[in-house]
């Protein structure tokens, strides 16, 4: 097999098939603004966006370039609402909040395609929905489950039995799925650099290649402290998510990093592409160890699982892609992938994406636990919306003033190990 591996965003697919592009020269000068947003990836840009129509000055500044952390990195998947299922939500954070932030989660992918439609946003939009896919036959018993709960809430969900789902995937190993008509798949990478656009027309002034690296709040203006500038603002919003960097000044919200790494193939051939995934819908499985596959707009397959490359277990994860391409679609075994790359998923103890209030006038999001392209687009919105209007209920959920997680780095090794050792043995003839 032969492929690159890198964590660079510049080796990735999304970033050679981007089809969006900005012109964002970093800060070199002492600027003042209404409001500073600190992460240029999909929470940041939302909020951008947002106030900037609204006509509040803005200014965003991202430390390497737009969409470097997990915006460019992902697999493209515009799911509605969270991995966890609704109640084990509600259990977390009440029936009344919990039920409430099931249904603003539900319809971001209302949200996203509306804006890619809205801003004439170049990035590969396919709305056909997704294939929660069973990985085994126990995995229909938590298909069930979640089928009954979504459906419960008026979710257009439906059940799809082994035949079904074999037919829609073009795979003998699936064993049933969920299929989600209100999801679809983008390219990532030009989702972000398409909102840094559009968040430009509407008035936004964005900066690559700029640093925060101290904050300070002096009066009633939060002063941050760049390599070559300084930026006074009104109001604060932080969104750097996995890839935050340590702030002086700045909480730092401790978040559980867990990686996933991709690979896609050169585009398929037109009859190979008729057999595999003809509707284009994004799939993932039920497995512990979870993996997903889709095609992008030229007809590449990008498959995926959980774990880091560039270090010990990048063997057992690329070996393991192999034997998975292999056994899921046999015509393609043998088949060399044109790129490989892996990103950083930012995870809570509970899997729940979490608003940290600083004061009335800064905020930080964080958590997305895989899900960042549909709720990074609604709480960015959603905080622009909050420091705006002085309304802090009107929030996806309720904000917290402090927030910590134990033993983060052992749980990182937990979740790594357990991936490179499950790649070690699984799908070997």
């Amino acid at each position: 097999m032969t492929s690159r591996s890198t964590n660079k965003i510049t080796d990735s697919l999304w970033h050679e098939t981007c089809a969006e592009h900005i012109v964002a020269p970093a800060l070199n000068s002492e600027v003042t603004t209404d409001l500073l947003i600190i992460g240029g990836g999909y929470t940041g840009l939302s909020a951008a966006l947002r106030a900037a129509e609204s006509g509040v000055s803005v200014r965003v500044i991202e430390a390497f370039t737009i969409g470097h952390g997990g915006s460019g990195r992902n697999v493209g998947l515009v799911n509605a609402g969270l991995w966890l299922p609704p109640k084990d939500i509600n259990a977390t954070l009440g029936t009344d909040a919990g039920e409430r932030l099931t249904r603003i989660l539900g319809a971001a992918p209302n949200l996203v395609f509306d804006t890619i439609r809205r801003h004439d946003i170049s990035c590969e939009p396919v709305r056909n929905g997704t294939l929660h896919c069973a990985h085994a036959p126990s995995g229909l018993r938590d298909l069930e489950n979640r089928f009954s709960q979504l459906s419960a809430r008026g979710a257009p969900v439906t059940l799809l039995n082994r035949d079904e789902v074999i037919s829609r995937v073009g795979s003998k190993h699936v064993h049933g799925a969920l299929f989600d008509p209100r999801a679809g798949t983008i390219q990532p990478l030009a989702y972000a650099i398409g909102l840094a656009r559009a968040a430009q027309q509407a008035g936004a002034i964005v900066h690559e290649q700029t640093s925060a690296l101290d904050i300070e709040k002096v009066g009633d203006a939060w002063r941050v402290q760049t390599k070559k500038g300084r930026i006074s603002a009104k109001q604060l919003i932080v969104a750097t998510n996995g890839y935050a960097i340590p702030v002086r000044g700045l909480p730092d919200p401790k978040v559980i990093p867990v990686h996933y790494f991709q690979a896609a193939t050169e585009p398929l051939t037109p009859k190979q592409q008729a057999s595999i995934l003809d509707n284009k819908e994004g799939c993932w499985d039920t497995a512990m160890v979870m993996s997903s596959w889709r095609l992008d707009g030229a007809g590449r397959l990008i498959i995926g699982g959980m774990g880091q490359l560039g270090h010990l277990g990048q063997g057992a994860h690329l070996g393991w892609l192999k034997r998975k391409l292999a056994k899921m679609f046999p015509a393609l075994a043998g088949t060399d992938f044109g790129h490989t790359w892996f990103g950083r998923i930012a995870m809570t103890e509970e899997y729940l994406p979490k608003i940290l209030q600083l004061d009335d006038t800064a905020l930080i999001s964080f958590g997305y636990s895989g899900r960042g392209i549909g709720p990074g687009s609604v709480f960015g919105k959603a905080m622009a919306d909050a420091l705006m209007s002085g309304d802090m209920s009107q929030l996806p959920r309720a904000p917290t003033r402090h927030h910590h997680i134990a033993h983060v780095g052992l749980r990182q090794a937990y979740y790594e190990t357990g991936a490179t050792l499950t790649h070690l043995v699984k799908d070997r003839v």
